[in-house]
């Protein structure tokens, strides 16, 4: 499903307006061990805030655990409650400053997901539901802050928490996510919204697959769904581009 990598040199997330298009990511077996490798080949760590008050960290375990609040992470001080330093997840910046996630959640490395923004991600979910057949996994609401029954419009967005690469934190609830097959589109907030179009970032689009790609442009058409790009050739196959929630670019690519 995957082919939004762009030959030129592009704005990431450090160089131009912020897209829904926040990183991809891999399973590690053990993600800590895959920062010392990335370490010693020199390649560059993002690196994040662990706290309001405090330091830059490589990975989600060198912070104090439960991705809290700094109310929160004062309380666990007090306690003298310490980072558990196994797992967690971090990232990488790849060429023309590519956001990578080293994440451990299995033992298989692959690449297992892209994080999305979306300013209302109940929103974001169920159109990914109806018009490009995404499966919700079992008892995935919206997080913290659901939005009420009727209205997937965030109408609160939780406080923010720690670690973050912005020393004022990050909200990351209302979350959410769907999944392709054994792809997961995850989701966090954006709150104001404001998102631009990822064509022509260093992510420019992501991609799925259909069996019939007339059927499924006919379908996505009485649908409303908005096109980028009507069918051309792609290759030796055949393709075509949608516009998403907050702008997301989504090819749609033949494959018999």
């Amino acid at each position: 499903m995957w082919d939004g990598l762009i030959a030129a040199t592009p704005q990431n997330e450090l160089t131009g307006p912020q897209t829904s298009i926040w990183h991809f990511g891999w399973n590690t077996p053990d993600s800590r061990k895959y920062d010392e490798t990335f370490r010693a080949m020199g390649l560059e760590i993002a690196q994040m805030w662990d706290a309001a008050d405090g330091k830059l960290v490589d990975m989600s375990s060198d912070t104090l655990p439960g991705l809290p609040t700094q109310e929160q992470i004062l309380e666990m001080r007090a306690k003298g409650t310490q980072p558990t330093r196994q797992g967690g997840f971090g990232y990488l910046r790849g060429p023309d400053g590519a956001m990578i996630e080293n994440a451990q959640a299995g033992t298989t490395e692959r690449f297992n997901h892209v994080h999305m923004y979306h300013e209302h991600p109940e929103c974001a979910m169920q159109w990914y539901v109806e018009h490009l057949g995404a499966r919700r996994p079992q008892g995935r609401g919206a997080g913290a802050a659901a939005a009420p029954s009727g209205d997937c419009h965030t109408k609160t967005y939780a406080p923010p928490t720690w670690p973050s690469f912005a020393k004022t934190g990050f909200v990351r609830d209302p979350a959410g996510g769907v999944n392709f097959d054994d792809i997961s589109i995850s989701i966090r907030p954006w709150p104001g919204g404001g998102l631009v179009s990822p064509r022509g970032k260093i992510v420019d689009h992501w991609a799925v697959s259909t069996a019939d790609l007339d059927a499924t442009v006919a379908r996505l058409k009485r649908e409303g769904v908005k096109f980028l790009e009507e069918i051309h050739p792609w290759g030796s196959m055949r393709a075509a581009m949608i516009e998403g929630p907050d702008r997301i670019a989504i090819e749609i690519v033949e494959v018999k």
